[in-house]
């Protein structure tokens, strides 16, 4: 194990790139399962036995580690937080059911009554419900922000429990300046929480730039074929034994079964995601020059107003890439239903291409709610699988030229007065 400049140590030894990580950590690098097979075995028993009372008592004392009951622990668990850690640079790892869960276990653990926390405003819709709707009810206060000045305003004024945000944000791709904000939170004690599961853990590493946890929906580029629900919190062993003590309380752990399919996923991310990243990028640049297309969101474009941060912070950009149809929800609606190759489905980072016009998908929130978030009727939020980049662009081109062209009117008039001679 090697320091790294946060005080979080990272699994070396003779594997240096994320690539082999995702293989080998928690496995090959060591695990406390005493086998020779080479997949981590799948262990569904909930319970397990000590060979005597003074066993049981060793371990109570901690002055030895063994697993107890499934909902405190897991082997097979254990093997993927231990890959997890590795791959986040992170001392510790709690795997959970779910992002959400991984979100709200967090912000209960770590935020307490009469304290403050802060989020930007643009984020997971379920995520900011429960920061906004949710925690003022356990004496909680709650500021949302747009801006990097608007959280030094607010740290510096208040006493600010943890600045929570995600980075890039979901659905419009702003990148955070996490090195920036860990200054500016740390002067002041606030903890940093970013929620990196746009990123994925390949693409970005908060935790070496400043952050004190970061969480992920593993159900997204971890889980990457759309068949398993998981969420992880990585960080210091102190903030995360904490969260794991509440957790342990709570009980949504992840069945082993889940575990092991994390585990398989996990040694293929890398290949998934070079995929994912090149097709997503050039995408973007082909959406960005069409004529239909009045708009696009994605931090890998020159055009991205945070491009500069999201080229120090991040060595790919993603799969999700954000755009606007040059038309209405109808015209939207047809560019959707005509394309042929992906799902129109939530959820991104797995094999398949997913599409979503997000004011469908929250067509029981009224249009002027909507409108405050920046969820137009135009809105697309396209998510790019491992398909090839040629069938994805030619699918996405004919769906396109479906939707009718605008007609341009031309005046019959002259555009300046001029005199008209009658004689």
């Amino acid at each position: 194990m090697e320091n790294t400049k946060n005080g979080l140590k990272r699994s070396r030894s003779f594997l240096s790139s994320d690539g082999s990580l995702v293989v080998h950590a928690g496995e090959r690098l060591g695990r406390d399962i005493v086998t020779s097979s080479i997949t981590t075995p799948i262990y569904n028993s909930t319970s397990c036995f000590f060979k005597n009372t003074s066993e049981l008592i060793d371990f109570k004392e901690k002055r030895i580690e063994c697993h107890e009951y499934a909902r405190y622990g897991n082997p097979t668990t254990r093997v993927l937080e231990e890959k997890i850690s590795a791959l986040e640079g992170a001392e510790s790892t709690l795997i959970v059911s779910s992002g959400m869960c991984a979100n709200t276990v967090t912000l209960l653990a770590l935020v307490p009554r009469g304290g403050h926390i802060v989020t930007s405003t643009d984020c997971y819709k379920e995520t900011r419900m429960f920061i906004e709707n949710f925690l003022p009810k356990l004496g909680i206060s709650v500021t949302l922000i747009d801006s990097i000045e608007g959280l030094e305003d607010v740290v510096n004024n208040h006493e600010v429990s943890m600045f929570f945000t995600e980075s890039p944000t979901n659905p419009f791709l702003r990148c955070v300046d996490i090195e920036l904000v860990s200054k500016i939170c740390h002067k002041r004690g606030t903890l940093v929480c970013i929620d990196g599961t746009v990123a994925s853990p390949l693409n970005q590493k908060a935790l070496s730039l400043g952050a004190d946890l970061v969480v992920q929906s593993a159900t997204k580029y971890i889980g990457g074929h759309n068949d398993v629900l998981a969420g992880c919190i990585s960080g210091s062993l102190k903030l995360v034994s904490e969260i794991r003590f509440l957790q342990n309380l709570l009980g949504g752990a992840l069945n082993p079964n889940a575990a092991y399919l994390l585990i398989r996923s996990m040694k293929t991310m890398h290949l998934r995601l070079k995929q994912q990243n090149s097709t997503a990028l050039k995408m973007a640049q082909v959406l960005e020059s069409h004529p239909k297309v009045s708009r696009v969101y994605y931090p890998g474009l020159a055009s991205h107003p945070q491009h500069h941060i999201a080229k120090r912070q991040m060595t790919g950009f993603g799969a999700l890439v954000t755009f606007e149809i040059d038309g209405d929800l109808e015209a939207t609606s047809k560019f959707i239903d005509s394309l042929k190759i992906p799902y129109i489905a939530t959820s991104f980072g797995g094999c398949e291409s997913f599409v979503d016009q997000p004011a469908a998908r929250n067509w029981d929130t009224p249009q002027e709610e909507r409108l405050k978030y920046g969820i137009k009727d135009n809105l697309v939020r396209f998510s790019f699988g491992v398909e090839d980049f040629d069938d994805l662009e030619a699918d996405i081109l004919q769906a396109l030229d479906t939707i009718p062209a605008k007609i341009k009117t031309t005046s019959f008039f002259p555009t300046k007065r001029c005199r008209v001679d009658l004689n």
